[in-house]
């Protein structure tokens, strides 16, 4: 038998394929499904089981063993509160950010070792250079499939662990591909649509999850050019900077939220695309990771806001305890909270997430 590799199964597709991909190459595999989060909300039932009879299937099919661990203690804790506290404090969270930090390469990956594993894996579309004479540590570098890259989620693990970490996915260019590949070997997850929504509940709205965890608080949506009041909302932690849908202000032109003030409970909005507040030349970058521990050197870079968001050429600087990224031309603003992917090249060096700019009003 080969390596012993303990691989992460979500009953997916992506991981479906994974997982097929390295009993193939003859590792002596073991399936893993994390039951990172079991409850339902009010008028949604968390998918859960059904993603676990889709793992299992998969698991029978390939003729390898399944174990389900119970990960929803780690994951309330690590995931879901810093999630429901970034939001009552007005920052836009990713909670699959996280999850990959303490959960699937945090207390996944400290239980599969302890357990004998020589490697683990997961459905990730991401990419390892390995240590080489230049580099003392393995590198994350963007997939074969550009579009599908996952390294903006996994900016906050340390290099040092991805030396035992195996991306079968990594060099497969199109998702289409791995449905097809799926398909080919008769997995049966071939069709299975992406998962959609809040990671952790399944299709469900982000104000359904808030308002089942948050308390309600009514205010003023509030127009950034003028003061006028425009309307009410729920709370100011139900929006995030650049939303348009869900402000319920009747006709006349469409609305953008520009900054939100929790304390205060206000939504700011603007009916003008071109609102300075929806702009930016200069973002701030708090709780910075860097994956090989090393600071880069100031200089120019590629950043990447959002999955599948464009990457855009600015320049990193350091003001004394300030990391700062600087483009030369204004960009989309981004809402506090968000992570900020530095890379040079295709590698991933890592990244912060956005500070808060000051307050409007």
């Amino acid at each position: 038998m080969g390596a012993v590799v303990f691989v992460g199964m979500s009953g997916g597709v992506d991981s479906a394929l994974a997982t097929a991909l390295l009993v193939e190459q003859g590792f002596d595999v073991v399936g893993v499904y994390m039951r990172n989060w079991s409850r339902d909300l009010p008028g949604f039932a968390c998918p859960w089981a059904e993603d676990l009879a889709d793992a299992e299937r998969v698991a029978v099919s390939l003729g390898i063993d399944l174990e389900v661990w119970d990960c929803e203690e780690d994951y309330r804790r690590t995931v879901v509160d810093y999630v429901v506290d970034a939001y009552a404090r007005g920052y836009t969270p990713n909670p699959d950010v996280m999850c990959n930090q303490t959960i699937k390469f945090g207390t996944f990956a400290d239980h599969a070792f302890a357990r004998g594993a020589d490697l683990v894996a997961t459905g990730h579309y991401a990419r390892i250079l390995p240590a080489d004479g230049v580099h003392a540590l393995p590198r994350l570098a963007r997939a074969a499939c550009e579009h599908k890259d996952q390294t903006y989620f996994l900016w906050r693990v340390a290099a040092q662990a991805f030396g035992r970490v195996v991306f079968p996915l990594q060099d497969i260019p199109s998702k289409q591909e791995v449905r097809a590949m799926c398909a080919e070997r008769g997995l049966g997850v071939e069709n299975k649509p992406d998962s959609d929504g809040i990671c952790f509940v399944g299709p469900v709205g982000l104000r359904t999850f808030l308002l089942d965890s948050l308390d309600r608080r009514a205010g003023d949506i509030v127009e950034w050019e003028t003061g006028t009041v425009l309307g009410r909302h729920d709370g100011a932690f139900l929006f995030t900077i650049g939303q348009r849908r869900g402000l319920d202000l009747g006709g006349g032109p469409a609305r953008y939220v520009v900054a939100t003030d929790c304390e205060r409970n206000v939504v700011y909005v603007s009916a003008d695309r071109a609102c300075p507040a929806l702009w930016t030349r200069e973002l701030e970058l708090e709780d910075v990771c860097w994956i090989s521990g090393d600071v880069p050197e100031a200089g120019t870079y590629l950043l990447r806001t959002r999955h599948t968001g464009p990457l855009r050429e600015m320049t990193l600087e350091f003001e004394e305890e300030r990391v700062l990224v600087r483009f030369a031309e204004p960009v989309p603003a981004v809402a506090p909270g968000q992570s900020a992917v530095v890379y040079d090249g295709i590698v991933c060096l890592g990244g912060g997430m956005v500070a808060r700019r000051e307050a409007v009003g």
